[in-house]
């Protein structure tokens, strides 16, 4: 199934409304004494909820991937003693949740600001792998898993985003010892995380799943297997207008097939990507 430029114009649409709903409240709140009640700003076919799938981005609570510059957030400005309220924020393209372009691993390939719109808003299809992971943290999820979902819902779209949920974002804490996100709380020495496995991604890529779009994304640092130091995965995924989205959450609150991802945040001068504030449209 293709997503249609129906479909695109409607998702774009809806973006469109959201920034002019949310101008004219702010404009509303500034000038009403009573504000009225908001109503809802969805006239959209076909989805009923927006859920966000991004952490707060919070340097106390933010995993730091091992190397990465060090994240901060500090107070620049205040509304008492300057008039208004600003902070100084100091990260990594890929601290938190967020967005890897093609660039970060290729020195041939588009950086965030040379790709497309639509790059950022593909169909979603969520692999759940909570159960295998349970038993092996080092999961690798196989062109068997795929094959299923796709008995149970379908062909994959093309151009979708293949998110793996294996559970792993309820050990997100900065907290660097023991039981963390980087070992998925198995508390093992080293980096272990469930992830695609390289067949699965060839697989993808093979039925254009993963075409000249298309994401893979997980709730764990990364697609890649934990014990992959080359991150092959990844490696292959970021070709074209692909992309991946790291470090997500509330994946349960996605259906497994018919749901939406938008992918918000800004694309710096070739950037290899952002953290992101990561939406899902739900049907």
């Amino acid at each position: 199934m293709r997503p249609s430029r129906r479909q695109l114009l409607s998702l774009t649409a809806l973006l469109a409304a959201t920034v002019v709903l949310a101008t004219l409240s702010a404009s509303d709140a500034s000038t009403t004494a009573t504000p009225t009640p908001a109503t809802p700003a969805w006239n959209l076919p076909g989805f009923h909820r927006v859920v966000f799938l991004s952490h707060v981005n919070d340097p106390a609570t933010t995993p730091g991937f091992p190397g990465d510059p060090p994240f901060t957030l500090t107070t620049a400005f205040t509304v008492p003693a300057d008039g208004y309220y600003l902070q100084d924020v100091r990260e990594g393209e890929h601290t938190g949740t967020h967005w890897g372009a093609p660039c970060h691993f290729h020195t041939n390939e588009l950086c965030a600001d040379r790709l497309d719109p639509s790059d950022l808003i593909r169909p979603a299809v969520v692999v759940d792998v909570r159960a295998k992971v349970r038993r092996n943290v080092d999961y690798q999820v196989t062109i068997a898993d795929l094959k299923a979902w796709e008995a149970r819902h379908g062909r994959m779209p093309a151009g979708a985003a293949v998110i793996a949920w294996t559970g792993c974002d309820r050990w997100w804490s900065a907290r660097q010892t023991g039981r963390t996100y980087y070992n998925c709380g198995s508390g093992r020495s080293g980096q272990h995380q469930p992830g695609f496995s390289l067949r699965a991604v060839r697989w993808l890529i093979g039925r254009g799943t993963l075409g000249r779009q298309g994401a893979l994304g997980t709730d764990t640092f990364g697609p890649d297997p934990g014990t992959d130091a080359r991150f092959r995965e990844s490696s292959l995924c970021f070709h074209r207008h692909r992309i991946d989205l790291e470090n997500l959450t509330n994946l349960g609150q996605l259906p497994a097939s018919g749901a939406w991802i938008v992918v918000g945040g800004p694309r710096n001068q070739r950037g290899s990507g952002s953290p992101a504030t990561i939406y899902g449209l739900v049907p």
